[in-house]
């Protein structure tokens, strides 16, 4: 083999290995297995204050594809998996969703959420929803979104809860020391 030749593929090999040896998987986490898989940051500079009770408000605001979870209501699952990961104790953590706009219709029941997308059998998001309420995690939708969108309660996941609006809900639990996230 040319000498050239040589160096090359021991320089490619070389940046294979370098970027096998860095590459690392995404992890199912402790307190909602199925949903939101982490993956650990060891070079973290900002340290996760494991003493720190959490009080999270997640403003879901829009759906993406009916066919698959909503990304955003995951990032709840998430945001559990990494900090429980990180030494945060769950009884620590107390999450709050709230649903309005396009995401409303993601709260519907499966028989309703089939019929509001009809390329759809099943709601996506229902074994999540029931996964984040045994969790303890709350699930609000708006009422003025839910009835802009003909969402009737008896048509909603059982671990739904009503708010008079989502800036109702927002402005009260941030009054309540909730840390408002935003996607």
């Amino acid at each position: 083999m040319h000498p050239t030749s040589m160096k090359k593929l021991i320089l490619l090999f070389t940046i294979f290995w370098v970027n096998l040896s860095f590459a690392q998987q995404f992890e199912a986490g402790n307190v909602i297995s199925e949903y939101g898989k982490t993956i650990a940051v060891p070079h973290a500079e900002i340290e996760v204050d494991t003493n720190l009770v959490y009080k999270v408000v997640f403003d879901i605001d829009r759906n993406f594809d009916p066919a698959e979870v909503n990304k955003l209501v995951e990032t709840a699952a998430r945001f559990l998996n990494m900090h429980e990961k990180a030494g945060v104790d769950p009884e620590n953590m107390h999450l709050a969703l709230v649903f309005h706009g396009s995401a409303t219709k993601d709260v519907l029941d499966d028989t309703s959420y089939s019929e509001a997308y009809p390329e759809t059998e099943e709601n996506p998001n229902t074994p999540l929803f029931t996964a984040l309420a045994k969790a303890g995690v709350e699930l609000i939708v708006c009422g003025q979104s839910a009835a802009h969108h003909n969402v009737d309660p008896e048509n909603v996941h059982k671990d739904i809860k009503y708010a008079l609006s989502a800036m109702t809900a927002l402005v009260q639990l941030q009054a309540d020391d909730f840390q408002l996230i935003k996607f």
